[in-house]
């Protein structure tokens, strides 16, 4: 493999960027731009929860009251927690949307009139789970005390009353989670960009003069490669500005490790179009099927607006998404101020991913060339 002529790819690609206004605009600034277009645009209704539980009165009571919230299936108790200091850790490995505590007298207070206080913590990097979780919190309260005083036949019962504290977004505005999740979508822009570029030399019959070039498959991948992801990386730069300073969102983590991580995720990104570039021959269909595999899926399948949901087939497509990973680690760097120690899993899979891929193409091109 000659470094040279890679770089030599590289180049060539880099002047096409800077010649070509919209490959330009699509590889650099379409990111940023989206971001603003996007972030304000949806809201859907939240059907499971997953809540930990810290039960400091642990009587009948209090256990009826569990059964009674988790009767139905919207809410589902994951795991029981022992300290306070568990709560981070449950919110930052995504194993709970809500932490409900039941205090002691928790009991006492009901059945002697009232009302009696139960605390939940939720974790405000998904708003819209995390507002919509309390709301489903508190309407399964008010109809247990109801159920309650039924029961009772008239024996004054007290009701519920259900303090919430939201965690990394306390207002629960839905652009603090909104906009870094939307990062995993407009960022497939630098893909869609190398598909199209890979796509257009086929279309124009430019890609049959590699055959009679000393440029190997390796090279020519690669070095295009590296000119769409330089590019690329320069977009995430204009996104996250975007998302710092237009819209204030607050980002706790380090600036570097999210750079390290958008580059993991474009490694992914790019060897998926990679793959769908090495099966169409215009840029039409390219097209199309990078917005399919990315776009669509993204904001609806991914967790970008609801959880991922729990169907298998569902949950299948949705860990099959670079930007189901990407989702998660852009929300944990911004609003958790996670680190890579911390998001190594999705990072890895979005690494395996792109490795993956990009092996398939190259296997393909070379085919192809042969």
């Amino acid at each position: 493999m000659s470094v040279r002529r890679l770089l030599t790819v590289a180049r060539k690609e880099f002047r096409h960027i800077a010649r070509d206004a919209r490959t330009f605009f699509l590889v650099t600034v379409a990111p940023a731009f989206l971001l603003v277009t996007f972030s304000h645009v949806f809201a859907f209704d939240v059907d499971r929860v997953n809540i930990a539980v810290r039960d400091l009165d642990r009587t009948p009571l209090s256990r009826a009251f569990l059964a009674s919230l988790t009767a139905d299936g919207d809410l589902t108790v994951v795991t029981y927690v022992q300290r306070e200091e568990d709560v981070e850790f449950l919110f930052n490995r995504d194993i709970a949307d809500l932490v409900l505590v039941i205090p002691h007298g928790f009991a006492d207070l009901a059945l002697r009139g009232g009302p009696a206080k139960v605390q939940c913590v939720v974790d405000g990097a998904d708003a819209i789970t995390a507002s919509q979780s309390v709301g489903l919190l508190e309407s399964r309260a008010d109809a247990f005390a109801a159920g309650l005083r039924v029961g009772r036949l008239g024996t004054p019962v007290g009701g519920f009353n259900v303090s919430s504290r939201a965690w990394y977004n306390e207002t629960l505005k839905s652009l603090v989670s909104m906009v870094p999740g939307m990062l995993a979508v407009i960022l497939c822009m630098p893909a869609l960009a190398l598909a199209l570029a890979l796509a257009r030399e086929k279309e124009t019959g430019s890609f049959e003069t590699l055959v009679v070039t000393p440029v190997r498959g390796t090279e020519y991948l690669f070095g295009k490669l590296l000119a769409y992801g330089v590019s690329g990386m320069a977009s995430v730069v204009l996104a996250w500005l975007v998302a710092t300073l237009w819209f204030r969102v607050p980002f706790r983590g380090s600036f570097l490790a999210f750079l390290l991580l958008a580059a993991v995720y474009m490694v992914a990104s790019m060897g998926v179009s990679l793959v769908v570039a090495s099966f169409v021959r215009n840029q039409q269909t390219a097209m199309f099927l990078i917005l399919t595999v990315f776009f669509v899926p993204s904001f609806f399948v991914a967790g970008l607006i609801l959880p991922v949901a729990d169907e298998p087939i569902a949950r299948a497509i949705a860990y099959g998404l670079p930007a189901t990973h990407f989702i998660t680690i852009s929300r944990g760097v911004f609003l958790k101020g996670l680190g890579p120690g911390a998001l190594w899993k999705p990072a890895c899979i979005l690494l395996g991913m792109g490795v993956l891929c990009q092996a398939i193409s190259l296997v393909l091109f070379e085919k192809k060339l042969a």
